[in-house]
């Protein structure tokens, strides 16, 4: 990790859960980092708690559905430091609505899950591109069902927008491979993770996979981040998955 110590570093979602955990771990790492979400008073307290480490915590409010708020928090960021060299893609938002009774909240789900991070990508490979950077990382913080379909609850929307993200994790691979970019692309699959997230399911159903479910917790993801991030330049982890040892 010491390679990238005072870079900078745009963790989406960072007010809670696994985004504020690995905005704290990058900090702890010695990185810059812009942690961007709509309760932005979150992330400025997490950034009071992180004061004495090596690294610094700046909290930028954005709504990641909201192409506008998206392009003002890169301005900001090359206004105030200069570009960014790590993107975290890890904003997300679940839904119970079944596909044949869809509404609004699928579509917001779809705005932040796929529109939201197709257009941080374009950003952040636009930024790396304008300042000579050809070995940047881009980590979208995906899940197991962005790879497979759940037999134990309705099909949603929120895994469409998972398997989406598998296949632009992929396709932005192979673009950056023809590009002759070594720029890496690494996708982050979590099983069930204790995060609010879990709100959108409601308390009855909420109660019910937690308290029947082995869960991991945000920092096992942010660690997982960390590992693929310290791999050595010609080293690109395309995929992790991660589930709590007691799962098959």
């Amino acid at each position: 990790m010491e390679r990238w110590s005072g870079k900078v570093a745009l963790v989406t979602g960072a007010s809670s859960g696994i985004g504020a955990a690995i905005a704290q771990e990058l900090v702890r790492q010695g990185l810059k980092v812009v942690g961007l979400a709509r309760r932005v008073e979150r992330v400025e307290e997490l950034a009071a708690g992180l004061k004495n480490a090596p690294g610094k915590l700046y909290a930028v409010k954005a709504d990641i559905a909201k192409e506008e708020d998206i392009k003002a928090a890169f301005d900001w960021i090359k206004k105030n430091l200069g570009g960014v060299d790590i993107l975290v893609n890890n904003a997300g938002l679940g839904t119970t609505e079944v596909l044949s009774n869809i509404g609004d909240a699928s579509w917001r789900v779809l705005d932040v899950n796929v529109k939201g991070l197709c257009i941080c990508t374009r950003e952040a490979l636009k930024s790396m591109k304008e300042r000579g950077v050809n070995n940047g990382h881009i980590i979208h913080i995906n899940s197991v069902l962005g790879h497979s379909l759940p037999n134990t609850i309705p099909v949603s929307i929120y895994h469409a927008s998972k398997h989406a993200v598998t296949v632009l994790t992929e396709g932005l691979r192979r673009e950056l491979v023809q590009l002759g970019s070594k720029t890496k692309i690494t996708s982050v699959s979590p099983g069930l993770v204790e995060t609010e997230i879990a709100d959108a399911l409601g308390p009855e159903i909420k109660e019910r996979i937690f308290a029947h479910n082995p869960c991991l917790q945000a920092k096992d993801i942010a660690d997982a981040v960390i590992y693929t991030l310290g791999t050595p330049p010609h080293v690109q982890v395309h995929e992790i998955t991660i589930k709590p040892v007691e799962l098959s």
